[in-house]
């Protein structure tokens, strides 16, 4: 832990202070880092492409991954291939292979352009518009929804038959039982998917880096902060600058961690209580 993780934390908190390219020995300058930071309009761009990401992202996960899951947890034929199948991309995820097949099928000639063309629709390419790069994007991330979705599964399953019997008895309709039954017993893990999914949404990489062929795309539409922070660090030797990002990030997500468990008592509801 020492070797691997605490050291390079701390040394790359002190290297946020310093003027490094890799090279030579860090000079320190202070807060200089970080004034440049708030100075920087790149740095505020990818700021808002990310939080943009992350607040349509995550909830389409969440929603497409709860909707499948209740279609999953039905008894039917062959449900067990269904659900290793609906699964299955979350293993492949935003890998290099995949992303670089998404280029191709949202490009000027992809697969989604010529089943446009047959209907006599014409469109150039989606990652080449600004206003469509960062969807293409989100929906790569959407495709990959298996992890979040076994494990909404995994907790529907659990839901005590009881409680769906007791509201049946009261007169609640389908709806009314989601809501009020299978809502309140699926909050623990609607917790625990918001907030991997909110995280592992500011720390995409792989599949931005590709689609954008790691420039930020048209306009600088997808921008991601990981993507910038690269570029900063590996391609223009500012490591100094790039590691004052890393830690303005790790800050934003401990920030947004405490208020997600600050609010959880207010919404999370757990089998004792």
């Amino acid at each position: 832990m020492v070797g691997l993780t605490l050291g390079p934390m701390i040394y790359s908190l002190y290297l946020a202070f310093t003027k490094y390219n890799l090279l030579t020995s860090p000079q320190w300058i202070g807060f200089a880092n970080f004034i440049q930071i708030a100075n920087d309009s790149r740095y505020w761009q990818s700021a808002r492409v990310t939080l943009l990401y992350v607040l349509i992202s995550v909830p389409v996960v969440l929603v497409v991954s709860m909707v499948v899951a209740l279609l999953m947890n039905a008894s039917i034929k062959f449900i067990t291939g269904y659900r290793a199948l609906f699964y299955l991309p979350s293993l492949l995820g935003a890998s290099v292979a995949v992303a670089t097949l998404w280029r191709q099928i949202f490009g000027d000639s992809g697969l989604i352009n010529n089943a446009l063309a047959a209907l006599g629709i014409n469109h150039a390419s989606w990652i080449g518009d600004p206003g469509t790069a960062l969807y293409v994007i989100i929906s790569l991330n959407a495709w990959a929804f298996g992890s979040t979705m076994i494990i909404f599964l995994a907790g529907l399953r659990q839901v005590p038959q009881e409680l769906y019997e007791a509201a049946s008895v009261d007169g609640a309709g389908r709806f009314r039982r989601f809501w009020s039954v299978t809502i309140p017993s699926m909050s623990p893990l609607i917790f625990f998917n918001v907030l991997l999914d909110t995280v592992h949404a500011f720390q995409a990489f792989t599949g931005v880096y590709v689609i954008s062929s790691g420039n930020g795309g048209p306009s600088d539409s997808t921008l991601f902060y990981t993507l910038y922070l690269y570029q900063q660090g590996f391609t223009q030797l500012n490591m100094g600058y790039a590691s004052a990002m890393a830690w303005i990030l790790v800050v934003v997500l401990a920030a947004f961690t405490g208020v997600l468990f600050f609010t959880a008592r207010y919404w999370v509801h757990y089998g004792d209580r």
